[in-house]
């Protein structure tokens, strides 16, 4: 998991980025998915030498990024029908929320595996 946590940072980190050239430098919020991945990035680092404290905190900080984004994915409607206020916002805050939400199931799913094989052990 916290290889990961580092790759999906990085992901997150190069969307915000290119977010932000894509609506050409005007709204600073596209990089809100750039500040998650930082964290995320930092949270992995964490987790490879302290994996239950690194990936607790990733695993919080995705659930906050998914909840904050589900409103682009709920503007998705509009942008397929060309109505969209913010098009870039809806794309990127929507590729943004699959990730983390797929990266939310998969830490579950980690943590589930290593009770189940703390339990066997134990």
């Amino acid at each position: 998991m916290p290889r990961l946590t580092i790759g999906l940072g990085g992901i997150l980190v190069l969307l915000g980025i290119i977010a932000y050239i894509a609506t050409a430098f005007a709204s600073a919020t596209a990089l809100i998915p750039s500040a998650l991945g930082v964290i995320l990035v930092i949270s992995g680092i964490i987790g490879v030498k302290r994996p239950k404290i690194g990936i607790h905190i990733a695993l919080v900080v995705a659930l906050i990024g998914a909840l904050g984004t589900l409103m682009q994915v709920s503007s998705l409607p509009a942008l397929f029908a060309g109505e969209a206020e913010r098009p870039g916002a809806v794309i990127t805050g929507s590729i943004a929320f699959v990730l983390l939400v797929v990266y939310l199931v998969l830490g579950v799913r980690s943590f589930i595996r290593a009770r189940r094989w703390e339990g066997q052990q134990g």
